[in-house]
């Protein structure tokens, strides 16, 4: 089945090559922390497997991808979006919109105002392994993780 990925920059880009900076620049990810949700497209997979080094993925679920829009979604002026301003402006309740968006009948641009990209807190009790500089499957936190990025975004949020 086609999920929904979310990407969360881990790690900054100082002395990155500029392919790195440029292709974070595009995803939206313009600081550490930051999660985006994307399409399981060959094209975006094709950006992460460049961006590998610096972010870990996974697919997200209906029940965290809730969370994760009406905790941390942001209006222009950083200001919090809450269940009315969605049932306000697409004539469905939060639940709705984001099994809509997971089933990829909706869009995040479909909420006028939306900013595409979540600002994180750092993981509750850190990451539970080794570093930032290793892959999840050595036991560090960069790279692919499947359904486990649901765990790390719910300690983040």
């Amino acid at each position: 089945m086609n999920r929904r990925i979310a990407v969360i920059r881990l790690r900054g880009t100082i002395k990155a090559r500029k392919e790195i900076g440029d292709t974070m620049k595009m995803l939206r990810l313009y600081k550490t922390n930051t999660c985006i949700i994307i399409k399981n497209s060959p094209e975006l997979v094709g950006m992460i497997n460049t961006i590998k080094d610096y972010t870990t993925w996974g697919e997200i679920d209906d029940k965290t991808m809730k969370e994760l829009l009406i905790k941390r979604g942001r209006l222009a002026g950083n200001k919090p979006i809450d269940e009315n301003y969605i049932k306000g402006k697409t004539k469905m309740s939060a639940e709705e919109f984001t099994k809509m968006f997971m089933d990829f009948k909706k869009e995040l641009r479909d909420i006028p105002g939306l900013k595409l990209f979540f600002r994180l807190n750092p993981p509750r009790h850190g990451f539970d392994n080794k570093s930032i500089k290793r892959t999840f499957v050595q036991g560090g936190a960069l790279g692919y993780r499947k359904e486990k990025i649901n765990d790390l975004i719910m300690r983040m949020l």
